[in-house]
């Protein structure tokens, strides 16, 4: 990690003190989704957002007054392509669809630390919305789920929806859900090692899951 982080600040300038430097020869650290600073725009007041996958095409209409802070960083995730290629890892009959683990390590490792502060509940998880998973408070990074049920149970746990799926519900409810929860109370897809190994862990142990072929902003946004 301190070796990822030095060589980093290196993209722009020379051991950080200023001076501009050559990018790079390691396309791992060429990747732009390491930048994670240049992800600040904010949000039309509301846009859709269009997600390819392999089981078909569904829209997330967000809306910004839900949750403003969410909103601006799920607009820029989908904008700078984030989730272009990212696996639907945790897929729970009769709960929940979450996804968020980039199948490059490099880009979970630096995503990890850009923790997003909690927005105040306004709406309630209902079948259909789509909001960011978290660990705590204060904890959201790049995860986000959209619920399959009425979850009305995780409104007064902080996870405040900022969208709503409004085409495609039937190809989000078909993602492939054998393999289900992860441990400690599954043997699905394991977070920690899912961050740490990427894509070689998903193809070792997960082949079956879904994945996102493109997202992208499709109204609402330059």
């Amino acid at each position: 990690m301190i070796r990822t982080a030095w060589l980093l600040c290196a993209l722009v300038l020379g051991a950080c003190g200023g001076e501009a430097v050559e990018e790079p020869t390691d396309p791992r650290l060429q990747n732009p989704l390491l930048r994670a600073s240049q992800f600040s725009e904010t949000a039309p007041l509301s846009f859709r957002a269009r997600f390819e996958t392999t089981k078909g095409d569904f829209v997330i209409e967000v809306h910004r007054a839900w949750a403003p802070l969410g909103a601006d960083r799920f607009y820029n995730l989908v904008k700078r392509g984030w989730y272009d290629g990212v696996r639907f890892h945790r897929v729970l009959t009769d709960f929940l669809v979450q996804w968020g683990i980039h199948d490059e390590p490099y880009v979970n490792a630096i995503w990890k630390d850009e923790l997003l502060a909690d927005d105040p509940a306004t709406k309630s998880n209902t079948r259909g919305r789509v909001a960011f998973a978290k660990g705590g408070a204060n904890s959201r990074t790049v995860q986000v789920f959209v619920n399959y049920k009425d979850n009305t149970s995780l409104d007064e746990r902080g996870f405040t929806p900022f969208g709503e799926v409004v085409e495609g519900m039937g190809v989000v409810d078909g993602f492939y859900d054998e393999y289900g929860e992860g441990p400690p109370r599954g043997e699905g897809v394991y977070q920690a090692m899912a961050m740490a190994r990427g894509a070689e862990y998903y193809d070792a142990e997960f082949p079956g899951l879904d994945k996102i072929i493109r997202a992208a902003i499709v109204d609402g946004g330059p």
